[in-house]
This record gives structure tokens, C-alpha cells and sequence, in this order.
């Protein structure tokens, strides 16, 4: 059974028919459609605490909230060793290391795949 290559011309003309007519959508169908998702929103507490709490998402939200904010300001005071220590620069004033300065730690990966040992 030998396959033989379909008519591109002919599938083309029938997707320009259909292009030039679009369907058109019901009268009111979007509407409905609207008033369908607003009734699945949940219904919001005017105001105060509750507001808040409900607009960051509750208890989950707010550990995950907390949970990062521990994180960077632990990671901003005790940074990593790879990592150069910025609160005590701005604690004690010293200079940013310059970009030319050979005590700043390689933080580029270039030339890691060259590297021997």
C-alpha cells in the first residue's frame, strides 16, 4: 500500500474558509461564564486583620513568608564562605572589593572545565 502526499492547496483553501468565518459565540454565554467564575472565588472579609491574612494566603503563605526572610537575613549576616560578607562592609564601612581585586573569590565558572585535580 503505497502512501501518497495529501493536498496541501486544498487543505489550505478549507482553512481560509474557516478563518474567514468564525464561529460566533452565544448571545450572553460569556456573561454567564464570568458570573460562573465569580461565584467560585472565595468570598472576602471586609477589612481589618482578616483581610490581610486572607489576601497573603493564610497560615501557609505566611510560614513560607517568615521561612524566607529568616533565610536571607541568615544568609545576609553569616554568609557562605564562597560568598563575600556585605553586612560587615556596611557595618563597618570598608570599601566593596573591586572587580580587579585578586582577594575576591572566583564566582564565575569560567574556566572550571579546563581545570585539573
Amino acid at each position: 500500500m503505497m502512501m501518497t502526499k495529501p493536498d496541501t492547496d486544498m487543505l489550505e483553501a478549507l482553512f481560509q474558509g474557516a478563518r474567514a468565518t468564525p464561529p460566533a459565540m452565544p448571545q450572553g454565554l460569556m456573561d454567564r461564564i464570568v458570573a460562573d467564575a465569580v461565584a467560585q472565588q472565595p468570598k472576602a472579609k471586609s477589612g481589618g486583620w482578616r483581610a490581610i491574612w486572607q489576601a497573603i494566603g493564610g497560615a501557609p503563605a505566611f510560614g513560607g513568608l517568615v521561612t524566607a526572610t529568616a533565610v536571607g537575613f541568615w544568609i545576609g549576616v553569616a554568609p557562605p564562605s564562597n560568598l563575600p560578607d556585605i553586612a560587615t562592609q556596611i557595618i563597618t564601612g570598608t570599601a566593596y572589593a573591586s572587580v580587579d581585586d585578586t582577594a575576591l573569590p572566583d564566582l564565575s565558572a569560567f574556566g572550571w572545565d579546563i581545570e585539573e585535580g
